[in-house]
């Protein structure tokens, strides 16, 4: 008998919220992803391991974690 198992992340883009980047210093478009990782069996997500939170700017590209809070806080439209 033999097993499949592994983990699997799902990213999902939030939003978009315009707000100045802490690296360029631009105010430009920030895109907001949460990546979901899931401990997989026989290819089925099973069990929630880890969930974080970041943005992006879309001027420079630098990227930054958020915490659930803050995301949750940005306006995004």
């Amino acid at each position: 008998m033999f097993f499949i198992f592994g983990l699997r992340t799902k990213v999902d883009r939030s939003g978009v919220a315009h707000r100045v980047c802490p690296n360029c210093g631009n105010n430009a478009a920030q895109v907001i992803t949460r990546r979901a990782t899931k401990f997989t069996l026989f290819f089925i997500p099973l069990i929630p391991i880890r969930t974080r939170y970041a943005q992006q700017c879309t001027f420079c590209g630098a990227e930054y974690d958020l915490s659930k809070s803050e995301a949750r806080r940005l306006p995004v439209g």
